[in-house]
């Protein structure tokens, strides 16, 4: 391997470039940052989203200083008690420590004067030798002289703390009084309010500390008690945790700081040496305690590396306001081929997944919000018109009900038959045209680039929703070569532009069977019971990572861990919802598209007529059917398929609607016993025939 260098006195084109940029004369102006300090302010701050951006977060964090201010008054971090602490503590400095020399002189005094009278008393007796009286009077002489050294000693006391104490009590007031006067005598009662205010401020930063030396900022400080996130309270949160010895130092990559919108703190950081990724994600609970938060406002992630850890901590509960209105009502249409969104995360940036050659997985409890969770894949695919959509609901409901209309393929009466049907002509029919159309573009799959010069080339989507009961309603043969085709699907229809789905309430082995659930690259975790139920859907082990979909609150309803398959680490997404007015709009849109295309799906009886001649007969008698008619006269059938064009026989009709003998009896229909043809042997003879159900 070989590295180019220029020699030193080379000229560098660019760096010419730059300097020439940065200096400024009278029409030039800097257009380069040579410091780097324009990263440090986004360009979007300057601009009337950014200030307005900037305007609700310094809202936010007022009323939160403010409320957090409040609560500390209550407690002797307050700022009266500080003002109070304060005064006191200057006093007794401007008292000093004096007084002790004082009342020791004093006290020597009292003593001194004590013995005096006590030696003037004794030399007062009378009745004494002279020797002895000499004696007590030279005594008493000097008692005197001590009592008076005494008194001229605490006199001198006295006098000395006293102007010492003046001194300080001078230095103490003077500036006060300064500046009292500076603001009346500038601002007059405003001013002198200013002063006093400055006053109190220099009284309370005196009394900041408490008696055991404690100040505000030494306290347990917590994120949901409205304090900021500072390195100390970090170390300290993760270390209470057990997350790191008590001795171990986080490693700050990134400061403390709140995301743009104000919604959260975040900050990104490395781990002791020995102390691996997992552990810290796996402390969730103990990490949530030490901020004063729910574990729904944690959110770690590992990083590039081992060692690293992004944190984010909302002050909210996340995603627990009104959602967003959704994107596709307002899209005119959509180009699957292209990523789509799939709902937003915890910063508010859009989540858009490719489900070129994918397929997914989408599962929690019910009520969770799979099926909103999934209508955003599907919607998106209804208003591309190309798509083709096989739907099947093993419950029987109702959510892929307005589908109806523009889907090849349904089932929502949760029919395994059914079901098996959508699967066999899937693998017998498309895959086989599709392999057809990758041989004959000369590839291995199909891809957006053919789809722009051959309209055959198209994608399809394909959803089973409660596996499981499909499943349980089907024999043992029939569920075999339901997992069987489904299995093929999924693994030959990725390249094949098949995109599969899955959605289920229990995420087991039963309700999608592991060979199958193994190849779904995309998962999303809704709302589940069990750790173990979050790791059927997104692997093995991430719910000890801290991916745990057991955490998600009922009230968080659409919420998710998603995974695209591609991104490093799964995160928590919220899908765009939209209520059934909404998705009947939308498909409204939908239909229009396709009819304008040319491709709306073939109904039973548009299929019946493009089978053959007798197809066509049977599918003009049955639009004889109307307004719920169940018998229909074989002599107005015979006049309605000759007024169609159709030469039709009564011999002829009766082999092509083969009835029972109780059918072939005569009806007495207005006064008159005619033969009839029920609707019912019209519908047996069509489905008999060509498979078809109408």
């Amino acid at each position: 391997m070989s590295i180019e260098t220029s020699p030193a006195s080379s000229p560098d084109p660019e760096w010419e470039k730059l300097i020439a940029s940065y200096h400024s004369g009278p029409e030039k102006t800097p257009a380069v940052d040579l410091m780097g300090d324009t990263p440090l302010t986004p360009a979007w701050t300057k601009t009337s989203t950014g200030w307005k951006s900037r305007a609700n977060v310094g809202r936010v964090n007022t009323v939160r200083g403010f409320r957090k201010w409040l609560r500390r008054q209550g407690t002797e971090h307050g700022h009266a008690a500080q003002v109070y602490r304060g005064a006191a503590r200057v006093t007794v400095w401007v008292r000093g420590v004096e007084g002790v020399e004082v009342a020791k002189a004093k006290h020597e005094a009292r003593r001194a004067h004590k013995e005096y009278r006590q030696a003037q008393w004794a030399n007062g007796k009378r009745l004494m030798p002279g020797s002895v009286k000499d004696k007590l009077s030279r005594e008493m002489d000097k008692a005197a002289e001590d009592s008076e050294r005494a008194m001229s000693k605490y006199r001198k006391a006295r006098k000395d703390a006293r102007t010492l104490q003046s001194l300080r009590a001078a230095a103490a007031v003077t500036p006060l009084a300064a500046i009292e006067g500076a603001g009346l005598y500038v601002g007059g009662g405003p001013g002198g309010l200013i002063a006093a205010g400055l006053t109190l401020t220099g009284l309370a930063l005196v009394g900041r500390r408490t008696t055991t030396g404690e100040l505000w900022s030494d306290r347990d400080a917590k994120i949901g008690d409205g304090d900021r996130m500072t390195e100390t309270m970090l170390n300290r949160v993760y270390r209470d945790a057990k997350v790191i010895g008590s001795d171990d130092v986080l490693k700050l990559t990134t400061p403390c700081t709140l995301t743009a919108d104000g919604k959260a703190w975040q900050v990104v950081f490395q781990l002791p040496s020995g102390t691996p990724a997992k552990k810290a994600l796996g402390a969730r609970e103990g990490i949530a305690n030490g901020f004063g938060v729910s574990v729904q406002q944690v959110h770690q992630t590992r990083g590039n590396r081992e060692d690293t850890i992004h944190l984010r901590v909302s002050l909210k509960l996340p995603f627990s306001s009104k959602p967003a209105r959704g994107p596709l009502l307002d899209a005119e249409r959509v180009n699957l081929w292209k990523p789509i969104r799939m709902g937003v995360n915890l910063r508010g940036e859009e989540v858009v997944t490719s489900w070129v050659e994918r397929s997914g997985l989408f599962g929690g409890e019910p009520g969770s919000g799979k099926s909103a969770a999934a209508n955003d894949l599907l919607l998106a695919a209804a208003l591309d018109p190309t798509v083709r959509m096989y739907l099947a609901d093993g419950k029987a409901g109702a959510d892929i009900t307005p589908f109806e209309p523009i889907a090849a393929m349904y089932d929502t009466d949760g029919d395994p038959d059914k079901l098996l049907e959508i699967l066999q002509h899937m693998w017998d029919v498309e895959i086989k045209e599709r392999r057809a159309l990758a041989k004959e573009h000369g590839s291995r799959k199909l891809t957006e680039a053919m789809a722009a010069v051959d309209p055959r080339v198209c994608l399809a989507v394909l959803l089973v929703d409660e596996w499981s009961s499909y499943g349980a309603a089907a024999d043992q043969k029939t569920r075999q070569e339901m997992e069987r085709l489904l299995r093929l699907i999924v693994q030959q229809g990725r390249a094949l532009g098949i995109i599969s789905l899955a959605a289920t309430q229990k995420p087991d082995g039963d309700s999608v069977p592991t060979g199958i659930r193994d190849i779904l690259s995309i998962r999303w975790a809704m709302r589940c019971l069990t750790p173990q139920a979050s790791d059927t859907i997104l692997g093995q082990g991430y719910a000890s990572a801290g991916h745990n979909a057991q955490d998600i609150l009922k009230s968080q309803r659409g919420v998710g861990i998603y995974m695209d398959g591609e991104g490093a680490e799964p995160e928590l997404v919220r899908g765009d919802y939209y209520d059934d007015d909404e998705v009947a709009a939308i498909l409204e849109r939908a239909h229009r598209l396709r009819q304008e295309a040319g491709t709306l799906p073939l109904g039973p009886l548009d299929r019946l007529r493009a089978a053959d001649t007798d197809g066509s007969v049977l599918a003009d008698l049955l639009a004889m059917y109307e307004g719920g008619v169940e018998l229909l006269p074989a002599a107005r059938a015979l006049e309605g398929l000759t007024a169609a064009g159709h030469t039709v026989t009564a011999d002829r009709l009766a082999l092509l609607v083969p009835r029972t003998e109780e059918e072939k009896r005569r009806q007495e229909i207005d006064g008159s016993k005619v033969s009839v043809y029920p609707l019912t042997a019209v519908r047996r003879a069509v489905a008999d025939r060509y498979g078809i159900t109408a």
